[in-house]
């Protein structure tokens, strides 16, 4: 005869002798030491982490003060933990010498994760075009997900009446339309993308250029490579049409790369050939020019006040 008692479900000794603070205390975020060796970067992390000045000041820092803000990371199912916020704060560590850092520790889905990681390195101030796209790109896709969720908070998810890339664009200080030209960005490849982040193509341009194939986009590095030259806006807002019709040839592209631009007798060129020698080999191109453009301006200065005098 089968007993026809219910499973009763006993209480431990622990959860017994267990107060409520403690059991709020066991839920509360903690920061813990947890091995470099154990964190592991981002899935899709598109900003780049570079052995720059930046990172060794921040190295430099770290050996005298230690981390101030901990990192942000969630558990891996292959064990060890994914950093969400943090991967330059982990490499300074390495260079520190250190050999862990300290950590939150969340249980975050990949889209909530995805927000946080963009939204903590966007508050950078120097970040490249390439970085901003993609990032922007990643939130977007993460806030479409999301949907009408409210599991986060209200200000990262807005309203469900607001459009996806009206919040990235709100969030950022940004409007949709230009949220929406830096994703464009993502569609060029590598190597016009990078000579958008070294300066060498504008972002007007490299807008319109984003509109060529693949195979066009390679024919036009070769196009020019042979005239020495990179398109204005005006010759990108024309590759674009030609590639509409189909007419996006190499000889197309280099007819258009040798026309003289408006202004080219004034322009000045400074190669990074010609200045790398002046600075130190860890600079940067942005670094590089920044630091031209602070010296103009101090010799503009002196400038000035010698013809007041």
């Amino acid at each position: 005869m089968k007993s026809s008692a219910k499973k009763i479900s006993l209480t431990s000794v622990d959860d017994l002798f267990s107060t409520e603070e403690s059991r709020v205390d066991e839920q509360r975020e903690k920061i813990a030491e947890i091995p470099l060796s154990e964190l592991y970067p981002f899935k899709g992390h598109p900003f780049k982490v570079i052995d720059n000045e930046a990172m060794f000041d921040t190295a430099e820092s770290i050996k005298q003060y230690g981390v101030l803000v901990p990192a942000i990371a969630r558990p891996r199912e292959d064990g060890g933990y994914e950093l969400v916020s943090g991967h330059r704060r982990k490499r300074a560590c390495e260079l520190a010498g250190l050999e862990t850092m300290p950590v939150i520790i969340r249980n975050l889905d990949d889209d909530a994760a995805t927000i946080i990681m963009v939204d903590s390195n966007l508050q950078r101030e120097n970040i490249l075009p390439s970085e901003r796209a993609f990032a922007f790109k990643l939130k977007l896709e993460a806030i479409k997900r999301q949907g009408s969720r409210t599991d986060l908070t209200s200000s990262q998810l807005g309203t469900k009446l607001n459009r996806a890339d009206e919040i990235v664009a709100e969030q950022a200080g940004s409007s949709r339309n230009q949220v929406q030209r830096y994703i464009r960005l993502t569609e060029l490849i590598p190597e016009l993308l990078s000579m958008v982040d070294e300066k060498k193509i504008a972002f007007n341009p490299a807008v319109e250029l984003s509109y060529l194939k693949s195979e066009e986009q390679l024919l036009l590095i070769d196009a020019m490579d042979t005239e020495q030259a990179t398109p204005s806006l005006s010759q990108a807002q024309r590759l674009k049409k030609f590639s509409a019709e189909g007419n996006c040839t190499l000889e197309a592209m280099c007819a258009i790369m040798s026309e003289e631009k408006k202004g080219e007798p004034d322009k000045v060129t400074l190669t990074g050939d010609k200045i790398r020698k002046y600075f130190p080999k860890n600079y940067t191109p942005q670094q590089m020019e920044a630091t031209i453009i602070k010296l103009l301006e101090g010799w503009h200065k002196k400038r000035t006040q010698d013809q007041e005098r």
